[in-house]
């Protein structure tokens, strides 16, 4: 898909965290997201959409000489893939706005290899119009990646030149289109069209995207905001902290021994609350394919990959292709449809509604109205102020004695647990050991 060569400016400085004062001296309190990024998190999974002319010629990165008569979509329609968003259970989308072949879905005034330039709505069509559009109609926030790697834009490697024309793409999407959510960027950084690599002027990105969408969430796989999970599989670490060291990862396209453990990781002691986002495929490829048509992610698959993404406390963004004719496969759209009834039946139901809570130190018990059988643990930190649980175990009370049915390390915006099914009339969380006093939100019982 986007992956990443190492050539990059260093990112800018990241705000030093809150101080709080302990005995009269101030000291570094632990970082706590952002209202964009705790909205961010909130939304759990984001649909990535993946569109170009890649689509029309089978081929998984462009190589920027396609002609732009290729794009062709018969039948674009972006508000029925919100709606098999919503049918998903996602909360927003993300849109390739421009990927690394350098067509972009606007009629963009930077470039003639546009929708511009195609037969497509006679030229005068706007896919990012309709997408932003039907996102806004369906109630999802919208987000929109701009590769900054371009393989057909002449002044790609031209340092200066190409990062004034990167700069004047980002403003027209920024100022074009209303509110953008997230803002998703990778550090793809191959040669350009005169066999040159560019150096990316990220700090100057950066401030574009604060200047013209405050509110939005940066991604990249050094953030600012949103960090990259290190992998395409849709797992994030089975520890995952929201908080990073910022010199680990200077740079999106960093890629040095140990870099892919850190992004899956975090690091409990890092100065920067810079969350996880799990990006994945429906299919083996970003891209449509026919010859994909039957290797579509099964229901229980997509199950699986919410588990090891929302359930390890990152975020899920499953990519979905369009076909040639601009809507999403039949198969692909039914199974994102029966994914979210499976999502809506595990979480509408809490086995621990009605429960008696009480809580001790680092344990929360559940006194459960009677006997209630469950196989998933959901367990939840008041991540507004922060992660610090580090290790933790749950048990259950079953025939009068209690007995661990799970251990885990950390929990952040929300731990699930497979457990073998049972019948419990108790329930305790005990926290183990935590970085600082455990603020634990909700600890919920559900049938999987």
């Amino acid at each position: 898909m986007h992956r990443r060569t190492l050539i990059g400016a260093g990112l800018a400085a990241a705000a030093a965290p809150l101080r709080r004062p302990i005995g009269g001296h101030l000291l570094p309190a632990r970082p706590v997201p952002t209202p964009a990024q705790l909205r961010w998190q909130r939304e759990e999974v984001a649909i990535f959409v993946h569109f170009t002319v890649n689509t029309f010629t089978g081929r998984e990165w462009g190589d920027g000489t396609e002609s732009p008569a290729l794009f062709a979509p018969s039948a674009l329609d972006p508000r029925s893939w919100a709606r098999a968003a919503r049918a998903a259970g996602a909360r927003a989308m993300v849109l390739t706005a421009k990927h690394h072949d350098g067509f972009c879905l606007w009629p963009t005034r930077t470039t003639g290899h546009s929708v511009r330039a195609s037969p497509w709505r006679g030229g005068a069509g706007d896919v990012v119009r309709e997408f932003v559009d039907a996102c806004r109609a369906e109630g999802l926030g919208a987000g929109l990646y701009l590769s900054p790697w371009d393989r057909h834009e002449p002044s790609y490697g031209d340092t200066p030149r190409y990062n004034d024309f990167y700069a004047a793409q980002l403003r027209e999407l920024l100022t074009g289109y209303g509110p953008i959510g997230e803002v998703w960027f990778d550090g793809a950084n191959g040669e350009g069209p005169n066999g040159k690599r560019q150096v990316y002027d990220w700090p100057r990105i950066h401030r574009i995207v604060r200047d013209l969408q405050p509110d939005a969430v940066i991604f990249s796989d050094a953030g600012p905001d949103v960090r990259w999970i290190g992998n395409e599989k849709g797992v994030a670490g089975e520890t995952c902290w929201s908080t990073i060291d910022p010199a680990a990862v200077p740079y999106p396209g960093y890629d040095a021994p140990g870099v892919g453990e850190i992004l899956q990781r975090g690091d409990p002691h890092g100065s920067v609350w810079r969350p996880g986002e799990t990006d994945v495929s429906i299919r083996p490829g970003w891209f449509w394919r026919a010859e994909e048509d039957a290797q579509v992610r099964s229901v229980d698959n997509l199950l699986d990959l919410y588990f090891t993404s929302v359930g390890r406390n990152s975020k899920l963004l499953l990519n979905v292709p369009p076909t040639r004719t601009g809507r999403f496969h039949s198969t692909d759209a039914a199974r994102l449809e029966a994914f979210g009834a499976r999502l809506r039946a595990m979480r509408d139901t809490d086995a621990a509604s009605g429960a008696r809570v009480s809580r001790s130190g680092g344990m929360v018990e559940l006194a459960l109205p009677g006997p209630v059988t469950f196989d998933v643990v959901s367990l939840q930190e008041d991540i507004g102020r922060g992660q610090v649980v580090e290790r933790y175990r749950v048990e259950a009370m079953a025939g009068g004695a209690w007995s661990t049915i799970s251990r885990g390390t950390t929990i952040g915006y929300r731990k699930l647990d497979r457990v073998t099914p049972l019948a419990a009339s108790r329930v305790r969380l005990v926290v183990e050991s935590s970085l600082d006093t455990p603020q634990i939100a909700r600890v919920s019982l559900h049938g999987s």
